[in-house]
């Protein structure tokens, strides 16, 4: 048995009592009902999935992903494969986006390496996991093998059973890897059915010839792979990407754990995509950080049923979108942890 199948097998849906039991808590509080918001619902949705009236987020990681992309040799990105690498490094060193909104918001950055055609070698900080020196070119052919894209999800389930013993209670996504749109924007268009040209956005910034050049990539893709849309594994391995799968595997991970999981952008929201694929109660753990400006991420999240907590227009990845939503997820738990009740306060509640 892999250990995709056997973590499918630990995911249980969140306790719909739990739920109830905390609006009710949050209905005590001293403001009309509801009158929160959004709060009151990520408040709700953690003491549920943590299994306690009095979540504690002060343990915060997000783990950023980097991994190549063999379809990169297309030519459908504004920036060569070698600004991967060179990115990793700035994200050791402290100073990417990621780096600064993570700080921002209290939580760790991890940086793991699940398939960048490069040698770290002792690089400090990095969490060494490399399946392979990128993926193939899948223009040409498959992405993966069946092997290296379970490999790449072993990561991310190994670093979600890892985040449980260290007792986080709160988990970003994030990626890097130059190229890494095009897989996306092919999973979504395989799984949803719908056109390439309908889920295909400008990445990088890419101009209106490299557009229609991305377009026709992955079109060639999908037509010589046939990626079964009612197989999210196959859709994964044959267009996917190692950092995408790696993802997939933190989510598949953290929904097996009973610990949330913040998704960040379009990329991100791939490998939650297949996560939710494989399972229907994945998705009850899931928070959508916000809406990227890449036109398929739209269909990526109503496929998982999350709306998206922020609309910035952000298009970086990295997990930035998901460091600024945790502030807002910690938030609405401390309204419910340290905000007064009716009886508390002396005041009348009608």
């Amino acid at each position: 048995m892999d250990i995709v199948t056997t973590t499918l097998k630990r995911i249980k849906p969140v306790n719909a009592d739990l739920l109830q039991q905390a609006q009710a808590k949050l209905d005590n509080k001293t403001k009309p009902p509801g009158a929160l918001g959004r709060l009151e619902e990520f408040a709700r949705r953690m003491a549920a999935i943590g299994g306690t009236f009095e979540p504690d987020t002060a343990k915060k990681v997000i783990f950023t992903f980097a991994g190549d992309h063999g379809v990169t040799a297309e030519g459908i990105s504004a920036f060569p494969k070698e600004v991967t690498p060179q990115m990793v490094f700035n994200f050791l060193a402290g100073g990417a986006g990621v780096n600064v909104l993570a700080r921002h918001a209290g939580a760790e950055v991890r940086v793991v390496d699940v398939g960048v055609d490069f040698d770290f070698e002792n690089a400090s900080g990095m969490i060494h996991r490399k399946v392979a020196r990128g993926t193939r070119n899948f223009a040409k052919g498959p992405a993966m093998t069946r092997d290296e894209m379970l490999a790449a999800m072993q990561v991310g389930i190994d670093l979600a059973d890892q985040c449980k013993a260290e007792g986080i209670t709160l988990v970003g996504t994030g990626e890097m890897g130059i190229g890494n749109t095009t897989p996306s924007s092919a999973m979504i268009a395989a799984i949803s059915g719908k056109t390439v040209a309908e889920v295909t956005h400008r990445g990088t910034g890419i101009n209106d010839a490299a557009l229609e050049r991305k377009v026709r990539v992955i079109e060639q893709g999908l037509t010589l792979n046939k990626p079964d849309a009612n197989d999210p594994l196959d859709v994964l391995a044959k267009v996917g990407g190692l950092e995408i799968a790696a993802i997939a595997g933190l989510v598949l991970g953290c929904a097996a754990n009973s610990i949330a999981v913040v998704i960040d952008g379009f990329i991100s929201t791939a490998g939650a995509l297949i996560a939710s694929e494989l399972h229907p109660h994945v998705r009850d753990y899931i928070f959508a950080a916000h809406e990227s400006v890449e036109i398929g991420h739209r269909f990526m999240l109503e496929r998982i049923g999350a709306k998206p907590i922020l609309d910035l227009q952000f298009r970086l990845g990295e997990g930035t979108g998901a460091a600024l939503a945790m502030t807002l997820i910690e938030a609405g738990v401390k309204i419910m942890n340290e905000m007064a009740t009716f009886e508390q306060a002396g005041v009348s509640k009608s």
